[in-house]
């Protein structure tokens, strides 16, 4: 597996800090623009000695998701971007399913570990609630697009798509709803149980359909976590690394070593299931001095996260080789 990471902002200083604690590889945000744009931010990465390891966060769905008019030429944008990727040699493609919305909070700034300040989900807070990351509110004109309909718009999605990414050789990663609730705001969701996840790989059967394994999100939604990544085994293409404490509907997310998962079991699992793909640490907590900061993408928790990571990849190879 390949030690991988998000940087907000893709600064100088931020590419040097990742190469100098070993990060291999760097998640990219969508951009608008053609090839060369793409060429030349995969130029960049790799200057630094980093490779890229996936396009996630921001790619233009909402029509494909709601099934709306804008869906044909969301999808030929889509299917030229993988073509893009396969030409600058970006492996993994992450999307999500979420209608309107990208990941909800309620609260940026619950205390963690020495006063850090990490993001909580209440359910009886929803009013209340943060969409970060978000890219949209509700852009469909269907005020309660149904669980139904999303399956048959994610049917239609997967086969115009999933055929041209066997042939250009990119994996497909879906991510799971965050939270993991059947509806959020009386708008159905799809993507929130170990067996929506088996619906999704028996939609579209292929090594190319797979999943983004969200460990804190799947933590929340199975009650074995190990055993869950030996289900999904090869379907895993991709790994966001974290840990919450709590339940589905009321959770707060924390420092990577201070969570309820059992860490190095985790990494040992990925480990038996041959997993060799990029894994980054997802939302980590803001330490002192980053309150200006994007909530869960700041860079000194992320430092934290990557040598504790390195730590358990290392622990993970050498009881394998037990």
């Amino acid at each position: 597996m390949k030690l991988a990471s998000v940087l907000t902002p893709l600064s100088d200083t931020n590419l040097t800090l990742a190469a100098q604690a070993g990060v291999e590889s760097i998640a990219l945000r969508y951009q608008d623009g053609g090839r060369g744009d793409w060429s030349q931010t995969v130029q960049r990465l790799r200057s630094y000695g980093l490779q890229p390891a996936a396009v996630e966060g921001y790619v233009p769905m909402e029509s494909i998701i709601c099934g709306d008019d804008g869906r044909e030429s969301e999808i030929h944008n889509f299917l030229r971007l993988l073509e893009i990727m396969s030409e600058v040699e970006i492996p993994v493609l992450c999307y999500n399913f979420m209608p309107g919305t990208d990941w909800v909070r309620t609260r940026i700034d619950f205390p963690e570990r020495g006063g850090a300040k990490t993001t909580q989900f209440r359910l009886g807070d929803i009013e209340d609630a943060v969409a970060l990351n978000s890219v949209t509110t509700q852009s469909s004109g269907d005020d309660n697009l149904s669980a139904e309909s999303l399956w048959r718009n994610l049917s239609y999605f997967l086969e115009r798509v999933i055929p041209r990414a066997e042939e250009l050789g990119i994996n497909l990663a879906m991510h799971p709803d965050d939270p993991p609730l059947e509806s959020i705001h009386n708008q159905d969701r799809i993507m929130n149980s170990v067996e929506s996840f088996d619906r999704l790989l028996n939609i579209a059967p292929s090594p190319n359909n797979g999943i983004c394994f969200c460990q804190a999100t799947f933590t929340l939604i199975s009650e074995d976590i190990i055993a869950t990544i030996h289900r999904f085994g090869d379907a895993i293409k991709y790994v966001h690394f974290r840990d919450v404490r709590g339940s589905r509907k009321d959770f707060v997310e924390t420092f990577h070593d201070n969570g309820p998962t059992d860490m190095l079991s985790a990494m040992l699992a990925y480990k038996k299931i041959a997993f060799d793909g990029p894994i980054r640490p997802d939302h980590v907590p803001q330490l002192i001095g980053e309150d200006a900061g994007e909530p869960g993408y700041t860079m000194m928790g992320r430092l934290f996260a990557f040598g504790y990571m390195r730590g358990l990849i290392e622990a993970a190879d050498a009881l394998s080789q037990r």
